[in-house]
C-alpha cells in the first residue's frame, strides 16, 4: 500500500465562500485498516445503474494511475487501481520533447510496441495481487525505466509501448475479477487516447466506450465524483467498503469544514 498524502486547505474555499465543505476523504479508510483508495466505486455505482446496462460492467479511470470498479447489480462492487495509467506516457513525453502528454496517441500511433519488454513490466507481483490494492503516481517510474530500458528506444516506439504497458495492465485484472465485464467504460484523461482505447479494447476483448458516449461528462466525472462524496459525508453514508478499499465493513469518512466563526447549527 502507498503512504497516503492528502494536499489542500479546505477551510479556505469555506470561509471564502460561507458555505459548509467536506474534504479529508481517505483518513478514516486508512486508519481503519484500508488502502485509502480508490474512493470514486460508490459513485460509479450510481452511475452505471442509471445506464441500465447488462452486467458485468467496469468503469476505467486512467489519470497518472488506472483504477477499475467492476459491477454486477446488486453484487458489492470490487475495485483497485491496476497499475499505471499516463503518468509514464506523459513523463516520458515530457522528457524527451517538453510536452506533457502524448495528443491523440500520436507518438505511440507511429512507433512498435515491444512486447518482450511489457511482458517483463508484467512480471511486476503487483499485478499477481487480487484487489483491494493501490498504487502511488510514481511505484512504477523506477522499475519500468530498469525494465524498459527507454533510453535506447526512439520517441515513437517508447510511445508505443508505454501505452500497451498501461492497456496490458489493465488486462491483467481480468483474472482477479468474478466474471469478464461486458462493457468497460473509460474516464479520465486516457479516454481521449484514442491509440490507448484501441489497445485497451483488443486486450480487453470486451466493447470500451468513452464516458462522454455514455452520457457522462469525461472531463467533469471526477469533480462530480467527489461532489456525491462530499453529499454522502454529510449524511453520514459509508464512502469505503471491503471489496474497494479493503477495509474490514463499509465506512463513513470525510471531514464536514464550516466557515470560521460558524456554530455547530450553521447550515
Amino acid at each position: 500500500m502507498s503512504s497516503p498524502v492528502q494536499i489542500g486547505a479546505a477551510d479556505r474555499p469555506a470561509d471564502a465562500l460561507g458555505v459548509r465543505g467536506a474534504a479529508d476523504f481517505r483518513a478514516a479508510d486508512v486508519a481503519a485498516g484500508g488502502e485509502g483508495a480508490p474512493l470514486v466505486p460508490v459513485f460509479h455505482q450510481a452511475l452505471v445503474r442509471a445506464l441500465g446496462l447488462d452486467g458485468p460492467v467496469a468503469v476505467l479511470n486512467v489519470g497518472g494511475v488506472a483504477n477499475i470498479t467492476w459491477l454486477d447489480g446488486a453484487v458489492p462492487p470490487v475495485a483497485c487501481d491496476t497499475g499505471p495509467g499516463n503518468a509514464l506516457i506523459d513523463d516520458f513525453l515530457f522528457a524527451r520533447t517538453g510536452t506533457p502528454f502524448d495528443a491523440d496517441g500520436a507518438a505511440a500511433a507511429a512507433g512498435q510496441v515491444d512486447e518482450e519488454r511489457v511482458a517483463e513490466v508484467l512480471a511486476h507481483p503487483f499485478f499477481e495481487r487480487p484487489p483491494p490494492k493501490s498504487l502511488d503516481r510514481n511505484e512504477f517510474r523506477a522499475f519500468v525505466a530498469a525494465r524498459t530500458r527507454l533510453e535506447g528506444m526512439t520517441l515513437e516506439d517508447g510511445a508505443a509501448t508505454l501505452t500497451a504497458i498501461t492497456a496490458a495492465s489493465v488486462a491483467a485484472i481480468l483474472r482477479h475479477l468474478a466474471a469478464r465485464p461486458r462493457t468497460v467504460i473509460v474516464a479520465g484523461g486516457g479516454a481521449r487516447n484514442p491509440v490507448l482505447r484501441a489497445m485497451l479494447a483488443q486486450r480487453l476483448g470486451v466493447a470500451v466506450v468513452s464516458a462522454d458516449q455514455v452520457g457522462w461528462s469525461g472531463d467533469a466525472l471526477e469533480a462530480h465524483a467527489f461532489g456525491y462524496l462530499a453529499a454522502r459525508t454529510l449524511r453520514g453514508l459509508p464512502l469505503t467498503f471491503p471489496g474497494t478499499t479493503g477495509v474490514a465493513a463499509p465506512l463513513a469518512g470525510g471531514v464536514i469544514v464550516r466557515p470560521a466563526g460558524a456554530g455547530p447549527g450553521f447550515r
